[in-house]
């Protein structure tokens, strides 16, 4: 059962071409302005924004108009934050946290989904996935706060300004309770919109789903 209106191919295309806009005028801003936040979070954004397209055209790989959106949406969303809102609403950061993990544990169970489909090996139980989704997510989360903690030691010692900051630990501590919002919304209701991606993914790399390369 789909929870979520799955977007039509030319409102997923108009959708993302906008927020694709914005980061371009996003960046232009930073060079005028002499902001390399913005320019950094903005030209990163634009390339990750870019994948789906090049997935689909490259290697003939489909992408569902929602997952596309969703990615597009999530690294948005992210670097409209770092452009300023961070500062001036204050639940912006919950926003992108969640939505960042719920990519992120997306990813990891089209990952996951691929082993458990090309492998005869390998049989991966429905009620795996759901711990396997959450575990993915909260590790990452770890690894991404350790990666903006060494932002900040090296800030301080250069006295560069980095893309990424920490701002104590009551805002990781919460980075990690939205960062597993994320996870748990993923793994409760977003399977159900991830069914078929893994299958098409593979069958576009000539991968046969009974486990035959």
């Amino acid at each position: 059962m789909r929870l979520l209106p799955r977007p039509s191919m030319p409102n997923q295309r108009r959708l993302t071409l906008g927020m694709q806009a914005a980061l371009v005028a996003l960046v232009g801003y930073g060079v005028a302005a002499g902001e390399p936040k913005a320019i950094t979070n903005g030209t990163i954004s634009l390339l990750i924004t870019a994948v789906p397209a090049l997935l689909e055209r490259n290697y003939r790989i489909p992408i569902d108009p929602w997952l596309g959106l969703w990615i597009t949406l999530a690294v948005f969303l992210h670097t409209a934050g770092s452009a300023g809102l961070y500062a001036v609403v204050g639940w912006w950061d919950h926003l992108t946290h969640a939505m960042s993990a719920s990519l992120v544990a997306g990813v990891g169970y089209t990952f996951a989904r691929a082993v458990d489909i090309h492998s005869d090996r390998i049989y991966l139980p429905k009620q795996f996935f759901f711990v396997y989704i959450v575990v993915v997510v909260l590790a990452f989360a770890v690894v991404w706060e350790l990666f903006e903690f060494g932002l900040d030691v090296a800030a301080d010692a250069t006295g560069v300004s980095m893309p990424l900051a920490q701002h104590g630990l009551d805002d990781t501590v919460l980075d990690l309770v939205f960062n597993s919002v994320g996870a748990l919304a993923v793994a409760v209701f977003g399977q159900a919109h991830l069914v078929g991606v893994t299958e098409r993914a593979l069958a576009a790399l000539g991968a046969d789903p009974d486990g035959e390369a």
